[in-house]
Order: C-alpha cells, then sequence, then structure tokens
C-alpha cells in the first residue's frame, strides 16, 4: 500500500494520539483491569486502522485528483517499464 504525503501526515496524526492511548490500556492490562485495558487498545488500534480504511466527503476530491494524474502520466509510447532479471538463468 503506497502512501501520498498528506496520508502520511494523517497517519502520523493518528499515531500521535493512539500511541498513548494504548500504552494507557496496556498498563490497564498490566494492573489487573483486562476489560477496560483491552477496550482502550482496541479504541487505539481503531484510532489507526479505520481512517486509512473508510473514505469521507473529504477524501473524495483527492481520490479523484489521484486517479486523474494517474491516468494523465503514463510511458511514453515505444519506452517500456524496466523488466527485473535474475542472474539464475
Amino acid at each position: 500500500m503506497a502512501l501520498g504525503i498528506l496520508d502520511l501526515v494523517g497517519l502520523g496524526a493518528s499515531l500521535l494520539f493512539a500511541i498513548p492511548l494504548a500504552g494507557y490500556g496496556l498498563g490497564r492490562l498490566s494492573d489487573g483491569d483486562p476489560l477496560v485495558g483491552a477496550a482502550f487498545v482496541a479504541v487505539a488500534a481503531l484510532m489507526v486502522y479505520l481512517p486509512q480504511r473508510l473514505t469521507t466527503p473529504g477524501d473524495i476530491p483527492g481520490k479523484i485528483a489521484e486517479r486523474t494524474v494517474g491516468s494523465a502520466v503514463t510511458t511514453p509510447d515505444g519506452e517500456e517499464e524496466p523488466v527485473e532479471r535474475s542472474d539464475s538463468e
């Protein structure tokens, strides 16, 4: 999964809030409170996972721009993508 610059910034922001929350959840787990600890760890995991998977109305213009740029930037005719060859042949 290749992430763009804005995707990486969003992931970093999610991690900025999710890591301390997960740490608190792990602390509660080690203190003997499994229900609350597991809930905090699950919320922290969802804070990172869901923004990567869900499409919101604010994401639609960016997705359209990525598709437009991806279709506009192509390899010129006569040039091929480099193919990796193995030396075992």
